[in-house]
């Protein structure tokens, strides 16, 4: 009997190591890096696909979130802290913050989110064979730019300028939109002023140097983004009829948004990381571009700014704000 004991107590002291082993064993760390801020809700999107995969956070996966709130400087130091960390891969949102990282690394995976020009921005060398340690998804959509000035005109069929807001201090993300916002305009027959914004101190000066029209296009940026209620406010305050790719525009008051999903690109971002968790090269997965689209009218917006949206427009919405 006692013998049994003893063999018993040798045997639940030599499982010790293992118990303590698995109860401590290393989960995957996960780097984000990203211009905007905490409170941005995409990120979402990826922590609902990881928990779809699998990936508990904090329990099954582990995550170092660093965000420059606008400050693109900021950038190349959480790079580099997150590189120091020794990191498993790194998620990166939008073109500057994905460069900065290929910068820092050349060996740890880099995934990617919502990219404009991830070839012509020298991340990736194609879509289906990126080739090096980056991959991911794109926001890139050669006809988004000239479909969301088309919406504009038709709310505004007698226009002939259209204001466009950029950030000069983001020109790498921005060369594409600025690309395809010439063409669109000249293609509907509208004369372009362009309006920058560095900083949200210069929001107010943009909106009240527009001259000749009514009609205000925002293009894509993280500034811009973090601050869609200051947007939309001015917009209402000057009477702009205008449109942003963020949905996050017309749920703060804005008139219109229409661009991709980029809750969905975010959560799409999942099936990378576990995919090379597992052990797949980032060279190897091909790079996907955006596949869902919303497109969102506020009426409140349009009954405050007095104008009329055409019932097609309405019937075409995939989300009506009244």
């Amino acid at each position: 009997m006692r013998r049994r004991k003893v063999i018993a107590l040798i045997g639940s002291v030599a499982a010790w190591p293992h118990v303590a082993w698995a109860q401590n064993a290393p989960i995957p760390v996960v780097g984000l890096l990203s211009p905007e801020a905490p409170t941005s809700s995409d990120v979402n999107g990826l922590r609902e696909g990881l928990r779809e995969l699998g990936y508990t956070e904090g329990s099954k996966v582990h995550i170092e979130y660093r965000f420059a709130k606008g400050s693109f400087d900021q950038l190349s130091h959480f790079a580099k802290e997150l590189v120091a960390l020794k990191v498993d891969l790194i998620v990166t949102f939008v073109t500057q913050a994905s460069i900065e990282a290929k910068k820092a690394t050349t060996t740890i995976p880099i995934v990617m989110v919502g990219v404009g020009d991830p070839v012509g921005s020298g991340l990736i060398a194609s879509f289906n064979r990126p080739g090096g340690n980056v991959t991911g998804t794109s926001s890139v959509a050669t006809d988004v730019v000239s479909k969301q000035l088309g919406l504009l005109k038709e709310v505004m069929p007698n226009a002939t300028r259209i204001a466009a807001l950029w950030n000069p201090a983001n020109p790498i993300f921005q060369a594409q939109q600025m690309k395809q916002t010439e063409a669109a305009a000249q293609s509907l027959a509208l004369q372009l002023q362009l309006l920058e914004a560095r900083s949200t101190n210069e929001f107010e000066s943009a909106f009240a140097a527009v001259e000749g029209t009514r009609v205000l296009f925002i293009m894509i940026d993280p500034l811009f983004i973090n601050n869609t209620k200051m947007l939309a406010e001015l917009s209402l305050k000057y009477r702009l009829v205008s449109m942003f790719g963020y949905r996050t525009f017309a749920d703060a008051g804005g008139l219109m948004a229409y661009g991709p999903n980029y809750f969905d690109i975010y959560k799409r971002t999942a099936p990378y990381i576990d995919k090379i968790l597992k052990g797949a090269r980032p060279a190897d997965l091909p790079v996907e571009q955006p596949t869902t689209f919303q497109f969102i009218i506020n009426l409140k917006a349009a009954k405050a700014l007095g104008v009329a949206i055409p019932a097609s427009l309405v019937a075409a919405a995939d989300e009506i704000i009244e």
